[in-house]
């Protein structure tokens, strides 16, 4: 079963979208098995994180900001603005998929973690996402 989650990003940041993935898993009526999610864009990207503090994902965000700036001159990719580039690198540093076992109807993922939509783009989008369940 494939399906499309839509994810509205309101600009930088980590958006959960466990439960929109949880639900495509239970609309798939598979027990045991595999979900996977690949995010349709270059400039975002996907990860698995805590999802009990928000400032864990607020020192996420500060922390890889702080490694790829977007005021660096060797930068020539800027076509859409000066979060262009960087937003390439985030989305390249970390995952644009992302594997989870599916057990009794339901993502196995750890007590504290979520799936997250990881928004690098200064301005808000749209998001597109497929969501791959199988056995």
């Amino acid at each position: 079963m494939i399906r499309t989650i839509e994810t509205r990003t309101g600009g930088k940041g980590l958006f959960e979208i466990t439960s929109e993935v949880q639900r495509v898993v239970t609309e798939s009526d598979i027990v045991e098995g595999l979900c996977t999610i690949m995010i349709q864009h270059t400039s975002a990207s996907l990860t698995i994180q805590e999802n009990a503090d928000p400032s864990a994902r607020h020192d996420l965000e500060r922390w890889l900001d702080r490694h790829v700036s977007e005021d660096d001159p060797e930068f020539t990719h800027t076509h859409e603005g000066p979060d262009d580039m960087p937003s390439h690198i985030k989305a390249a540093l970390t995952s644009t998929t992302l594997s989870v076992p599916i057990q009794r109807r339901k993502l196995a993922l750890g007590a504290w973690q979520g799936i997250y939509l990881w928004e690098h783009r200064t301005r808000g989008s749209k998001r597109r996402c497929i969501v791959h369940v199988g056995r």
